[in-house]
């Protein structure tokens, strides 16, 4: 039986999704064994839509994995919430699912939602939860730089050079740059993305925010095609993987998973 889940949480906890040789907190780790705890069978190797580097949050990131155990959806939720080991992560929903589905490969677009705290102070609240921006940000700038970047594109001079992905062309069907108060969002969504490439992406608009570049700069950045023309990398606390889509035959449940702060 393939079931898949939809889960969150707080990326400050963990060193990234992926379990890593060595004695580090992952999600997977944590989660494979509460999983293995309910199933009573050894749960391993969950596949997941979107790997998340560590400090990187998620408010409803899918996994999938294949078990023997007959269990009903309210259990596998009920059940797993009450053996993680740590409460940053949460299971929101369980389906059963084809083998046809896959978490990653059967995903067709990505969301993530990118927040900016502006104010001249450190906040002490939520530190670890939001990106902290201690120079004045002016929004329409940051929204004209974002058009610029909508579209297919070559992403290669917003990706790491560590990025092992084939291909740096993407698309990104949408992405939005609002304001609420002293928090800045991006919300960007993509067919797929490229290592660090919303976090590129974030520290290229806050430098024309703060009108340090101006607002072509987003786009010549991008023709340059070279990571060095960038700016800093912005930091991991400030980004949420928020939604990923999925053909409709595989009828996943549908949260609102917007409501960040």
């Amino acid at each position: 039986m393939r079931i898949a889940l939809g889960i969150e949480y707080d990326g400050s906890a963990f060193s990234g999704w992926q379990i890593q040789e060595g004695d580090y907190a992952t999600v997977q780790g944590t989660l494979e064994a509460a999983l293995s705890k309910i199933a009573n069978e050894k749960i391993e190797k969950c596949q997941v839509a979107g790997r998340t580097d560590t400090g990187v949050h998620a408010t409803e990131q899918v996994i999938h994995f294949n078990t023997r155990a007959n269990r009903s959806m309210r259990s596998w939720v009920l059940g797993v919430n009450r053996y993680l080991t740590d409460k940053n992560i949460s299971i929101l929903w369980a389906h059963i699912v084809t083998e046809e589905f896959h978490a990653r490969f059967s995903a067709q677009r990505r969301r993530y939602r990118y927040i900016i705290f502006s104010r001249a102070i450190r906040p002490s609240f939520l530190r670890r939860q939001v990106s902290w921006y201690r120079n004045p940000l002016s929004l329409p700038r940051m929204q004209e730089a974002a058009v610029y970047l909508t579209g297919e594109h070559d992403f290669n001079a917003y990706r790491t050079v560590k990025c092992q992905a084939k291909s740096s062309v993407k698309t990104v069907h949408f992405l939005n740059v609002s304001q609420h108060g002293e928090y800045f969002y991006i919300d960007i969504e993509a067919n797929s993305f490229l290592h660090h490439m919303v976090r590129n992406i974030a520290g290229v608009l806050m430098l024309i925010g703060t009108g340090e570049k101006e607002p072509i700069w987003a786009q010549q950045v991008l023709d340059s095609r070279d990571r060095t023309k960038a700016g800093k990398t912005a930091p991991s606390g400030g980004l949420y993987l928020t939604h990923i889509s999925y053909d409709e035959k595989f009828n996943l449940p549908q949260i609102d998973s917007q409501t960040i702060i």
